[in-house]
């Protein structure tokens, strides 16, 4: 750093903050932008094998049944849940940066070995891999911005951080998809979106940094004159190291933590089941063709960046950046969306089903984030947010089995209706443990000023 940059960044810690510091922000745009794209990336070589599904099962030299890919898709499910687990707390021990940078490359060559497969036993055994790699994404990642944005602002930030992963999802389908139309082979479908995650794999190797102390600038609370948020009330700063075993161990303890985690458990499978089983339900309801079922069913995902954005905007500016009153209120409506949904879109058209899914992906995404990510930080804070992250995100796929797997049995003996009961029933005791939650803030400590 040249005495220019040292000057600018003096001045606006020992300056009360009365400007902002150029590099300091500039700094805070590309982390913000590099792990946005880092993990719309991640989705890229997750879609492949959805996409490539058809053309897989129309290959003559293939011996696959729906069957076996349910099976495989399932063991993706596993190794995800599991990895949530071990890279939030590997985010935590060796920084976001080792674990992000290594599950990626690891995508990319398990995405090509992929594209090179054609017997189960690969695509099962690979795909379990790549389930291992998808999850050293979100935890990190997570932790990786709360380096660069404090509390205060962190509902807003994302909010808008967030919609990486219903951007991502929407994204790496039409690319995928459009890829293997394009060089009319299914193996394109994990060739290309490899080659896409090649490249921000190089951009992130390039761009990103852990921490603003890693570049010779202020923590984000001296920066912005914040108290720092504390894992219990007595703790100091200093008292542990980031990445002890000690911290990550107060993280998996912490009743707050657990609760959420409990909370996506129960949310979860409510957005992968209309994920999942959306356009078939539509074409069952309304008789629509797989590409009307399919654009109905989009409007679901395409409510999720607005639903974020609305719920961190709003815990910060209405709610003094308390997390759980714009997330409870937000599983209020939501559970009644879900009890109505059946009668209502029996009575209506896809107008009405394209509504009620808009909806339902409004009210589901928003509190989804608040969840997985902003109160993830605000409750691990900075040293656990890794292992936070990673705990409530490894509850809540968990809980998305339920999701991939309850439509088909529930649907083929008791029909929509009683699915959309279970869903709002999960989402309503979901909201029930929040409750008791409404008014939590994280613990903080005032930071100590040598300034003199």
């Amino acid at each position: 750093m040249d005495s220019s940059e040292k000057e600018d960044t003096v001045s606006s810690v020992d300056g009360h903050h009365n400007r902002r510091d150029p590099r300091y922000q500039r700094w805070r745009g590309i982390t913000f932008g590099i792990t946005w794209l880092a993990y719309v990336g991640f989705y890229f070589t997750r879609k492949s094998f959805p996409v490539a599904k058809i053309g897989i099962l129309d290959d003559p030299t293939i011996e696959i049944t729906k069957a076996s890919m349910g099976l495989i898709d399932g063991l993706f499910g596993i190794a995800y849940a599991l990895g949530q687990f071990i890279w939030g707390m590997c985010g935590d021990k060796f920084g976001p940066r080792k674990v992000v940078l290594t599950g990626m490359f690891f995508s990319v060559v398990i995405a090509v070995a992929m594209g090179m497969s054609s017997t189960v036993i690969l695509f099962g055994a690979l795909f379990f891999c790549q389930g291992l790699c998808q999850s050293t994404g979100w935890a990190p990642l997570t932790k990786n911005v709360s380096y660069w944005f404090s509390r205060k602002e962190r509902g807003r930030t994302y909010g808008f951080w967030a919609t990486n992963y219903a951007i991502g999802g929407m994204a790496a389908s039409a690319f995928t998809g459009y890829m293997a139309l394009i060089f009319l082979d299914w193996r394109f479908a994990f060739f290309m979106p490899a080659a896409v995650l090649g490249v921000i794999w190089i951009l992130f190797l390039l761009l990103q940094k852990n921490r603003p102390e890693d570049i010779g600038l202020p923590s984000i609370e001296e920066y912005h004159g914040e108290t720092i948020d504390v894992l219990d009330q007595d703790e100091k700063p200093e008292d542990e190291p980031e990445g002890s075993w000690k911290v990550i161990g107060e993280v998996f303890k912490n009743p707050i933590i657990l609760a959420l985690g409990a909370v996506y458990f129960f949310l979860k499978p409510t957005r992968y089941a209309i994920l999942f089983w959306g356009p078939l339900m539509i074409n069952d309801k309304l008789g629509t063709n797989i590409g009307e079922s399919a654009l109905i069913s989009a409007a679901f995902e395409a409510a999720g960046p607005l639903g974020v954005i609305f719920a961190g905007y709003g815990s910060d500016k209405w709610f003094n950046s308390r997390r759980m009153p714009i997330t409870i209120l937000g599983l209020a409506v939501l559970t009644i969306i879900l009890f109505f949904f059946n009668g209502l879109t029996e009575m209506g058209g896809k107008g009405t089903m394209a509504l009620l899914l808009f909806a339902m992906g409004f009210f589901l995404f928003g509190p989804d984030a608040m969840i997985s990510s902003t109160s993830a930080v605000d409750f691990g804070t900075k040293k656990g947010a890794g292992s936070s992250a990673g705990l409530i995100n490894g509850m809540g796929s968990t809980g998305q089995i339920l999701g991939l797997s309850l439509p088909g049995i529930i649907w083929a003996h008791y029909g929509w209706g009683v699915l959309f009961n279970c869903l709002g029933a999960f989402v309503f005791l979901a909201m029930l443990l929040l409750l008791p939650l409404w008014n939590a803030l994280p613990a903080t400590v005032e930071i100590k000023d040598d300034s003199g």
